[in-house]
């Protein structure tokens, strides 16, 4: 599932790099302990989490809000564990803008070294991506895509979309193994300030829509024209989230001579089609609601807001009764670990000592 949503306003400038070197180091250290003392898959499955993947930017040095955390966190992770990571089992992919593109080189690269399939992990990085920007359209243009596996093929992905108009960003968070389908409600959790109305294609209400807009992928271009032609004569509700003017018939004729020669059996191999993205995916959503009765959800994944508040009461000051109890529950995970006492007194002390390093590093000043 996609373990959740966090959208974030958006701010200028850059982290100095005095800022980002430390950062590196810190993640990079706060990592090593996590994957000694739990394992590489519990550092997947708590970066998967958005509150948590918070917080962790918060410690590294960014503000709760700053739609910057997303890719400088991202990015110091990567640049932390680059010489570690075939030593841990823990490989970061991908990043920001043209560095995402990358993404499956980087993963295939790593794959070949190691003896894993690269072919499974590069697919559930290319769905999420496809997923979050064609099957939710929620106003956000993909622009960061991080992923993140381990040596015995686990994944997790963390990725970013622009919303110019609103100012905002949205993060999406995926966990692979909580991953039942891509497109049938891969949300476990949502954070995000703002909600609005999205066309959602992977909500458990779209299930019928999802089955007539592939049956409508398999049918002969001209008769989908046909079909078209009806819904150009129809009265559109003021509501309906599908715009008449977004979607250019001869381009949809162009992209539904490829679906129909593919004959995609499932939505989700639609979805995974070279060149079917939002319009095609609106258009034919448009014709299955107005035509065949199959309206899709345009209920906006995002379920929860922050959990704590900010240090300068925005979005509200921290509850610091609600801080204490997500103290606690942190606390007794960690004495829940499995490794042994010498073990984990071992690994905390390390943790200590660097950070009492590091709080003097930043105390002296860049």
């Amino acid at each position: 599932m996609r373990t959740g949503i966090a959208a974030l306003p958006l701010h200028t400038g850059h982290a100095p790099r005095w800022l980002f070197e430390r950062m590196a180091r810190l993640g990079r250290a706060i990592l090593l302990v996590l994957v000694e003392e739990f394992g590489p898959q519990e550092v997947l499955r708590r970066l998967a989490d958005p509150f948590w993947f918070q917080a962790l930017g918060c410690v590294l040095g960014f503000d709760w809000h700053s739609s910057g955390v997303t890719t400088t966190v991202c990015g110091a992770l990567k640049e932390g564990l680059r010489d570690v990571s075939y030593e841990i089992g823990l490989f970061v992919a991908g990043g920001k803008g043209r560095i995402s593109r990358q993404t499956p080189q980087e993963i295939l690269r790593v794959a070949e070294r190691i003896g894993l399939p690269a072919d499974p992990l590069i697919y559930a990085s290319r769905m999420a991506a496809k997923v979050d920007s064609a099957a939710v359209q929620d106003g956000y243009q993909l622009y960061h895509h991080t992923f993140l596996f381990t040596r015995e093929g686990a994944w997790a992905v963390i990725q970013q979309g622009m919303n110019p108009m609103t100012r905002y960003a949205r993060r999406y968070h995926w966990l692979s193994d909580q991953v039942l389908s891509f497109v049938c409600e891969p949300h476990l959790a949502v954070c995000c300030d703002r909600k609005g109305k999205v066309l959602n294609l992977v909500a458990q209400e779209s299930e019928k829509a999802r089955e007539v807009i592939t049956d409508l992928s398999r049918e002969e271009p001209g008769r989908i024209e046909r079909e078209w032609e009806k819904v150009l004569s129809l009265h559109l509700p003021p509501h309906h989230e599908v715009r008449m003017e977004e979607i250019h018939p001869k381009r949809l004729s162009s992209i539904l001579l490829q679906t129909y020669e593919a004959q995609p059996p499932t939505f989700e191999s639609l979805l995974g089609l070279q060149g079917v993205g939002p319009r095609t995916l609106r258009a034919l959503a448009l014709i299955a609601e107005l035509i065949y009765g199959t309206p899709p959800s345009f209920r906006d994944p995002a379920r929860f807001s922050f959990a704590h508040g900010g240090k300068d009461g925005h979005p509200y000051p921290v509850d610091r009764r609600t801080y204490d109890q997500s103290i606690a529950v942190l606390e007794h995970a960690v004495m829940r670990s499995r490794t042994s006492p010498g073990e984990k007194d071992g690994a905390l002390r390390r943790l200590m000592n660097f950070l009492q390093g590091a709080a003097f590093l930043t105390s002296s000043g860049p």
